[in-house]
């Protein structure tokens, strides 16, 4: 990479650090990336609203490939002492989409100078964090018969800068649900004359280790409670209403999908049995991301001649990601560089994106780009 066009990256990685934004609110940001690329390229630029991309064309008969990257920021306080730290409470680029961003950024400084063999798009996204961001970009694919698509993640605890890469599911398919159960209050001395739902909740939350154990799936499945919600503080009356949330995962979306029908009907069943009403709501729904051999294949053999050290990973990240969508439209894949085995992980207080992963991604990216 060269070092004009990597302190070009840098500067802009720390001016995107410096104004972060949430899922589906990057306004500045999606603007800033605009004409960063409008000010130092000749790339076709297409806004898309809460979204962009950029194009370089080689041809109408040439392969037509794409690069992803995500943009948006995390709802955390900046703690950490950084001459480019967020100026807004609340608000931080805490899992290094900054980063991801000026990398793409600095990818399409090299290929407008130095030219390509394939029509190289390069997609800017918004929302990964919520699950909402991929789904709003999919067309995309299909408008332009994209033929591969690839991205990365920076990843601390795997060595600086190596590269890891595995076939098939990379991480887990996942969703927030929420199981509503609705009956009627009655005085806390008369318990008979009401309908509790308490007592659905707590035969719900017993199934749960039957429909989650590894004897009934072939994969990875998980349903995490993240709260319990019933009745108010009020001693005096019987609990009428009830939510139960939960964080439902698994490495293959079928299981999930299994999950998810046998938390439902047996919900359904409970309501029915004890008189409730009960209805359901979903957020942060992210797709099992899939790894197509042959574009890992192909990451492996840029990262080997690159020399970079290549991580054979064994299992799939429990963690979710949106670039599932794509890759059930086209080939393509994901892969993770290496922050370090020692610097702070994401989504915690400690961590900033290494700048010297822009250098990494984009030689990485340079070399898919090249391959015949």
């Amino acid at each position: 990479m060269k070092i004009q066009n990597y302190e070009l990256a840098k500067k802009l990685r720390h001016e995107l650090h410096q104004h972060p934004e949430l899922s589906n609110e990057e306004v500045w940001t999606k603007q800033h990336l605009m004409e960063f690329l409008k000010a130092n390229t000749a790339l076709e630029v297409v806004d898309k609203g809460n979204w962009f991309y950029a194009i370089y064309h080689a041809g109408t008969d040439k392969p037509n490939i794409a690069f992803r990257a995500d943009f948006d920021a995390l709802p955390m306080d900046e703690v950490i002492d950084l001459p480019w730290a967020s100026k807004f409470p609340g608000k931080a680029h805490k899992c290094g989409h900054d980063g991801h961003s000026a990398t793409l950024a600095g990818f399409a400084l090299e290929i407008d100078q130095e030219g390509a063999d394939k029509n190289i798009f390069f997609l800017f996204q918004p929302a990964e964090e919520t699950g909402d961001g991929a789904i709003q970009c999919v067309d995309f694919i299909k408008e332009h018969q994209i033929d591969e698509i690839y991205a990365y993640h920076n990843m601390s605890g795997f060595p600086y800068k190596s590269v890891g890469i595995m076939d098939g599911t990379m991480f887990c398919a996942s969703k927030g649900m929420t199981i509503h159960l609705g009956g009627a209050p009655a005085h806390a001395s008369q318990p008979e004359t009401g309908i509790n739902p308490s007592y659905a909740i707590g035969n719900i939350l017993r199934m749960i280790p039957e429909f989650t154990s590894p004897e009934n799936n072939k994969g990875l499945i998980l349903c995490t409670v993240v709260q319990i919600d019933v009745g108010e503080k009020a001693f005096g009356i019987a609990a009428s209403k009830g939510d139960l949330r939960m964080t439902i995962r698994a490495y293959y979306e079928e299981e999930l999908d299994r999950l998810q029908d046998n938390l439902e009907n047996f919900a359904k069943a409970q309501a029915e049995e004890f008189g409730l009403k009960v209805s359901f709501d979903y957020n942060d729904e992210f797709p099992e991301t899939f790894n197509h051999k042959e574009s890992a294949d192909n990451i492996r053999f840029v990262a080997k001649s690159k020399g970079m050290d290549l991580i054979e990973m064994k299992e799939a990240f429990r963690g979710s990601e949106d670039f599932g969508h794509f890759t059930k439209l086209t080939k393509g894949a994901y892969c993770m560089i290496g922050n370090g085995e020692d610097h702070p992980h994401v989504h915690t207080y400690a961590y900033d994106f290494p700048d010297e992963l822009i250098e990494s991604g984009v030689e990485l990216f340079k070399g898919l780009a090249e391959l015949k």
